[in-house]
């Protein structure tokens, strides 16, 4: 057994369930409670003697048709002076993967001993915050692990657990124990908060949405807001086939059990058109028909990475905005990785930082956690500032396209006062390798848009808008743009299987152990990459969209239309010396699904096109007050490239997890 990095302090202060300042709270040796140090609750409790058991909850639903309420498991570990009195908030992770995947970077899974009480909890929640006065509850999603059901891929059966849960913690919805008995949460104190990565994270996204009461708080690390913009953007596919893929992923039950679901799954997401339909709707946790942010009680620590390719970081900001418009408090951290939780890049400051949330919001402590800035962000591998709020506030500025020498393609702050059209055909086998290689030399598969060097660093901060004008030869294409930095730089290397960072061999320690379960895991360091661009961000349209998401609209040829899409949103500052570039193309092999049989050809009108880009002040303690602006060196003269010509783009991680 790994030991752990503290010994075991002795059990006998007070703290009352109201605001309690950050000071020592009153002791008490009589009685079993909790102690407040500093404005964090200090580990007085024993992790080896605490309760471990397992129960089963009933849900509103019957996912798998055999006519009973599914139910679903429930693993929990309180302290034990719970049984004496103590009454303790709860830190719920609601999982599909907990015997499959398994949760974290190292893919840890539960495990039960002969009598089928649990004795090892995935991640560090349960060895942390249980000697600190907290229960840790993990709980399978329907359809998973030991849960009845059928998992729906979030949808009712999905966020039927997380929320039956919190409602039997506080007397709305019945529990058992594993011999049938009722069993009740007397223990409870009426708080509950939700964490979690990845699906994890989206369940607590979902049942926050449902507007359950009792759920003061959720933490979401990389998690999806809408399930229609995790699998497509703008009708345009990044998968397919893609919601009965990971239902049955995530069903460890013979095949035959949810096979219905599954097809039903598959029909219902109409990969064929792309469009919205009332599948997704159900799926959408900022308006759907299931969940809808305006009914959010509990407060949202949210952590993204802006390098993420498999849940991108347009879920974010789309919940994000959402909150702030409800008034509800938040907090964000944004990162540069990709699919990352924060404990595997700044693993102290993490710890430190979910101590003091939870300690806020489930015990009521005033240790200031929600009065510092609300957003912490990483600008560069190995620096992080915090600011207010996020996006900065910024100055929309257009950068018009233009007809450049020889035929290139120009990003101008003035737009093109004569009538010029460029033109590109749709090759839908065109990675965005072939996109980014060489913008300076023509191609008859995509245009490219270059400023010329930067005479000083310019950020941008939110997410940029195309608003181009364009015509077709055929009645629909799939568009791909780019926004690209050209110039040789370190970057947080995100495309990296781990996302940006790779695991070592020495661990860590936080919390308490036993033999079955320590809170040990493995450090890691942030990977870098030296690379000659960067693809800031990305966005794509199916132009039958261009007007509803809902509804397939073929375009009539030799027709002009205007089409505006959003990209994805990114923070990002472009070096002196660098040169930003839009890539305009048609489908995106690398991470779209090319749908056209025909190779559309389209013409853009560069009189009126353009990409909106949201400038913000640079974020250096000298740059305080730097102007938002964007400031050109002369154009290099006529032909003269000097950046890559052929580019080959890892291939982005594709992990679920």
């Amino acid at each position: 057994m790994r030991r752990s990095i503290r010994s075991l302090c002795a059990v006998g202060v007070t703290l009352a369930l109201t605001a309690v300042p950050s000071g020592i709270a009153t002791a008490q040796a009589a009685d079993p409670a909790v102690q407040i140090t500093g404005g964090r609750t200090q580990p007085v409790f024993s992790y080896s003697d605490a309760i471990r058991e397992h129960i089963l909850v009933e849900t509103p639903v019957d996912s798998d048709g055999d006519g009973a309420k599914d139910r679903a498991a429930v693993d929990i570990i309180r302290p034990r002076e719970t049984e004496q009195g103590l009454k303790v908030p709860v830190i719920i992770d609601d999982s599909p993967y907990y015997d499959n995947a398994g949760r974290g970077n190292e893919s840890e899974r539960k495990r039960y001993d002969a009598t089928g009480a649990p004795v090892k909890f995935p991640l560090f929640y349960d060895n942390y915050f249980v000697p600190r006065g907290y229960a840790v509850l993990l709980v399978d999603m329907v359809g998973t692990t030991k849960s009845d059901g059928c998992p729906d891929v979030g949808a009712a059966a999905d966020i039927a657990a997380g929320k039956a849960v919190i409602d039997w913690l506080n007397g709305r919805a019945p529990g058992f124990r594993q011999d049938g008995t009722p069993v009740a949460a007397s223990w409870h104190n009426g708080r509950a908060g939700m964490i979690g990565k990845s699906y994890d994270g989206t369940l607590a996204n979902a049942v926050a949405a449902t507007g359950v009461r009792g759920l003061e708080t959720i933490v979401p690390i990389s998690a999806i807001s809408s399930w229609y913009r995790y699998t497509r953007m703008n009708g345009v596919l990044y998968t397919d086939g893609y919601m009965q893929f990971l239902a049955d992923y995530v069903d460890t039950d013979p095949a035959a059990k949810c096979a219905a679901v599954r097809q039903r799954l598959g029909v219902e997401q109409d990969d064929a058109t792309g469009n919205y339909n009332a599948f997704w709707d159900e799926r959408n946790y900022v308006s759907g028909s299931l969940a809808d942010v305006s009914n959010v009680r509990a407060s949202v620590f949210a952590v993204h990475g802006l390098g993420e390719l498999n849940v991108k970081a347009d879920h974010f900001t789309t919940w994000w905005e959402a909150l702030g418009k409800r008034g509800v408090p938040r907090k964000l951290w944004l990162s540069q990785y990709g699919h990352v939780d924060a404990f595997d890049y700044r693993r102290e400051e993490w710890i430190d930082t979910l101590h003091a949330w939870f300690d806020h919001w489930l015990y009521r402590v005033d240790n200031g956690v929600t009065s510092e800035p609300r957003v912490d962000l990483q600008v560069a591998p190995d620096r992080w500032v915090k600011q207010r709020d996020w996006p900065s506030r910024t100055l929309q500025i257009p950068l018009w396209l233009r007809s450049g020498e020889d035929g290139q393609g120009a990003l101008s702050l003035l737009p093109s006062l004569r009538r010029t059209e460029m033109s590109f055909t749709d090759d839908p086998t065109q990675t965005e390798s072939r996109m980014v290689s060489d913008p300076a030399t023509a191609s008859p598969n995509r245009l490219a848009f270059l400023t010329p060097p930067l005479r000083r660093a310019v950020r941008f901060s939110g997410t940029p808008k195309v608003d181009i004008q364009v015509k077709l030869d055929q009645p629909d294409v799939n568009l791909t743009a780019l926004l690209v930095d050209y110039g040789e730089d370190d970057r947080v290397d995100h495309y990296a299987p781990a996302g940006g960072i790779r695991t070592l061999a020495e661990e860590t320690c936080h919390g308490e152990a036993t033999a079955d379960d320590d809170g040990c895991y493995r450090r890691t360091e942030t990977v870098t990459a030296r690379r000659p661009l960067e693809i800031v961000a990305r966005g794509w349209l199916d132009a039958a969209n261009r007007r509803s998401l809902t509804t397939s609209e073929p375009l009539t040829p030799g027709r002009t239309y205007r089409l505006t899409w959003d990209t994805l949103p990114a923070d990002y500052v472009v070096k002196p010396g660098h040169r930003l570039a839009l890539i305009l193309a048609g489908s995106d092999a690398t991470e779209t699904v090319p749908d056209q049989p025909a190779a559309a050809k389209v013409t853009v009108e560069l009189t009126g096109s353009r990409i909106w880009l949201p400038i913000a002040a640079l974020t250096g303690p000298s740059d305080a007050d730097a102007p938002a602006t964007l400031d050109f060196a002369p154009s290099p003269e006529r032909g003269e490239w000097r950046g890559p010509t052929d580019v080959v783009l890892p291939t982005p991680s594709r992990d679920l997890y």
